[in-house]
């Protein structure tokens, strides 16, 4: 029988950590042994993370709003400014304009009129029972206004709005084939009323349109036949549901649409606008099909600007080549980015602004231009680097509906985002994709400011303020200008964080951090505007039904405008309002705070509009006034601004030679035709 004996004594084993729980090895031993056990299976201990990390994530949230209420607790409330005056209108209220002593209300049934000092209903226009979306008007004196509204199908009514009455004009883009039939993207009246801008979109394409309004016809049309305008003023005023029982009286008894609009033509008998001008959006740049620098030399129409960038020598091939030497290069780059191929599209909208003259709108001495009535429109269009500049004061022989060049072309390094022109016309603003700020003075040609936000975010819109120092900088000569108060332009950005950036004359600029992006999100922004009455005032309208008054020299909310308890702002994310800088004063909807139902039946009767004054606050104590700026000599300002205005003077001293560039420019070409010529002369001689 085999006996087995052991070799090595007897000895305890190593202690083994295969067994041990791999998670929290730390207290493993501070465990009660009888609970080994009960340790969850995977994959619920897992979910029981999840879950816990869930509930901490909730708990930080919590404290931190708490955190924020305690903050808020304690700083300085803005005090609360209630309306002054209140009007109900029948109908929604979807938006506001003001001109002179009228405020203009366009509803869901039409539009109506009411007086800025009682609120009393002048008129309503009810003819054809459209819905108004959006509504401007401007004052052209003689108690005559005029009027551009669009409606819910995206057409735009003109009116004349004299002595209490609507008188419709024309149906800008009225078109008897409805698959032909385009809609308005945006409105723009100018200052004074003299044009229209109107971005229309078809079904591929989009285009701009301007129209010259003939407002001395009208004045003088409306004083020749002042019965029209009281016929339809009286006609108007009947209520609702009678409208369409005295159309078929007045009309041709038919029911249709087009009925009310010919009878308005007919009593009005107006002057129709002139389409001045059809822009249409840049093509995107292609391969040149020019075979040498002499072919695309004499396609150049002029020297004197720079161009959209058509006219040059680079090849699809060396496109499509460099192209792939770039995605090679950052491949990994790009798909860390998620950036894809993409085909450059047309753009289809566009934003544009009505210009006064000034150095970089140069007018041919022929032309008659006047101070106070725009000489250009600048527009850019969404993904371009270019700003175009054109003139407004073309020849009658030039086919309106042709494809104008511009007269200025301004290019950037970055796609233009969003832009603005002060109130004075004389200093524009553009924000690029990147965000960078660039503010020119347009009076002097130069830029005045650019800055870019560090944080590199989104710029969603700019916003001039008034600056605390007035004085008059609308002088269009720099050789007797006086030294302008220091420019402030309100920068909003996506995120609804708020920069000011402040740009002196012959002074380095800065951009200043007024809010950060709100942590609430019902603190988001929906709207800014300024209010021009105060000095660095601008008016925020927040996600939550807030209206605030914020002095962007001190980044503090001064005041907040609320509705009565039993009211709230409609469409709190899209507010309804206008600000008029004349009178001085808030327009603001606001709904009754109801159930649903009752809510939804409310909105549909009736629309509660509030004004506030702001001559009723002590808004003047918040914004004080600084000293005005004394009048400065040339020897007295700063060295860079002295070297402006003597190479502007030197610019007026050599207008001769500007002259003579055109006589230079044909030279050239005749030139270049000639060496072209001689070039295929060679080439014949070399085959033969």
């Amino acid at each position: 029988m085999a006996v087995y004996i052991r070799k090595d004594p007897l000895e305890i084993p190593p202690p083994s950590e295969k067994d041990w729980l791999k998670e929290d090895e730390e207290d493993f031993f501070l465990q009660d042994p009888d609970r080994k056990r009960d340790a969850l299976p995977q994959p619920f201990r897992m979910v029981n993370k999840l879950v816990m990390l869930v509930f901490e994530n909730a708990m930080e949230i919590i404290e931190r709003r708490e955190m924020f209420r305690e903050v808020q607790k304690l700083k300085v409330q803005p005090t609360k400014c209630f309306p002054t005056a209140e009007f109900q209108v029948t109908g929604r209220a979807n938006c506001l304009a003001v001109s002179g002593k009228y405020i203009f209300v366009g509803l869901s049934v039409g539009l109506a009129a009411f007086k800025v000092s009682d609120c009393k209903e002048v008129c309503a226009w009810d003819a054809v029972k459209m819905e108004i979306c959006a509504i401007h008007a401007s004052d052209l004196g003689n108690e005559s206004h005029v009027l551009l509204a669009v409606d819910e199908m995206g057409l735009v009514w003109l009116f004349c709005f004299h002595k209490g009455g609507f008188l419709l004009v024309k149906i800008l883009n009225e078109m008897e084939d409805i698959s032909k039939r385009s809609t308005c993207e945006e409105v723009v009246l100018s200052p004074g009323g003299d044009y229209a801008g109107v971005l229309l979109q078809g079904n591929t394409k989009a285009w701009l349109e301007i129209y010259r309004l003939p407002k001395d016809s009208w004045l003088k049309e409306t004083e020749k036949n002042p019965g029209a305008a009281a016929v339809l003023a009286c006609r108007e005023r009947r209520p609702t549901w009678t409208s369409t029982k005295s159309l078929e009286l007045h009309g041709d008894g038919s029911a249709e649409m087009e009925s009310p609009v010919s009878a308005n033509q007919a009593d009005a008998k107006l002057s129709l606008p002139v389409l001045l001008l059809k822009v249409k959006p840049p093509k995107p740049v292609t391969g040149s099909s020019f075979i040498s620098p002499l072919d695309a030399l004499k396609k150049v129409d002029d020297e004197s600007m720079l161009g959209l960038g058509y006219n040059h020598l680079i090849k699809d091939s060396q496109w499509e080549q460099q192209e792939a030497i770039f995605r090679s290069t950052y491949r990994e780059y790009l798909e860390a980015e998620g950036v894809r191929e993409s085909k450059e599209e047309i753009p289809r909208h566009a934003t544009f602004h009505f210009l006064l003259p000034s150095r970089i709108l140069q007018v041919g001495p022929e032309m008659k231009v006047q101070p106070d009535v725009p000489a250009g429109i600048g527009v850019h269009w969404d993904g371009s680097h270019n700003l175009c500049l054109y003139l407004l004061n073309r020849p009658l022989k030039e086919k309106s509906d042709s494809d104008p060049k511009p007269d200025v072309v301004w290019p950037c390094a970055a796609p233009i985002a969003c832009s603005a022109v002060s109130s004075c016309s004389r200093y524009l603003a553009l924000a690029c994709e990147d965000a960078t700020i660039t503010i020119w003075d347009k009076h002097l040609g130069y830029p005045l400011s650019v800055t870019a936000i560090v944080e590199e975010r989104l710029i969603r819109s700019i916003h001039f303020l008034r600056s605390s120092a007035a004085v008059s900088d609308e002088t269009p000569c720099p050789g007797t200008d006086s030294v302008c108060p220091i420019v402030q332009l309100l920068v909003l950005c996506t995120d609804s964080s708020f920069y000011l950036v402040k740009a002196p004359r012959g002074g380095k600029s800065s951009i200043t951090l007024l809010a950060d992006r709100p942590e609430d999100p019902n603190l988001a922004v929906s709207a800014v505007v300024p209010v021009l009455a105060f000095p660095s005032a601008a008016l925020v309208f927040s996600w939550d039904g807030t209206v605030s008054l914020m002095n962007a020299a001190t980044s503090q909310i001064v005041y907040c405008f609320g509705t009565p308890p039993s009211h709230a702002v409609a469409s709190s994310w899209q507010p309804v309002f206008i600000v008029d800088g004349v009178n001085q004063c808030l327009l603001l909807r606001g709904d009754r705070q109801q159930n649903t139902d009752a809510l939804a039946q409310s909105r549909a009767s009736h629309s509660t509009i509030f004004l506030f004054d702001f001559n009723s606050y002590p808004l003047k104590e918040a914004f004080p006034k600084e000293p005005d700026l004394p009048l400065k000599s040339l020897q007295n300002l700063p060295w860079i601004e002295r070297c402006n205005i003597f190479l502007h003077d030197r610019q007026q001293s050599r207008l001769g030679l500007r002259e003579q560039l055109p006589e230079y420019w044909s030279r050239l070409q005749a030139q270049a035709a000639a060496m072209d010529k001689e070039r295929q002369k060679v080439k014949g001689q070399k085959k033969l």
